[in-house]
């Protein structure tokens, strides 16, 4: 589980939960990005990508391989996924 390819995965994820994150908060508060308050708007991303890491951390030592539970994503350690098992 704690491959390179495991945490690049993981670390691929948390950036994009935080992009994310950041981009509703920024939509839902309507502010412009001159008067956002940027303190609390870094702050609630930083700590959702920090979740986003756990919970990759917590799939991958309920499923043994990569990060995701449904094992979508191959970080080469771990069992196959079913659609790419041999015939």
């Amino acid at each position: 589980m704690f491959t390179g390819a495991f945490w690049k995965a993981a670390f691929e994820r948390a950036v994009k939960t935080f992009a994310q994150t950041l981009a509703s908060l920024i939509v839902a508060d309507a502010a412009s990005l001159l008067t956002a308050d940027w303190v609390t708007y870094l702050s609630v991303s930083g700590m959702a990508a920090v979740v986003s890491l756990l919970t990759s951390v917590g799939s991958g030592a309920a499923t043994g391989g990569g990060p995701s539970l449904t094992n979508v994503e191959v970080t080469g350690d771990g069992p196959a996924r079913r659609d790419q098992e041999a015939p």
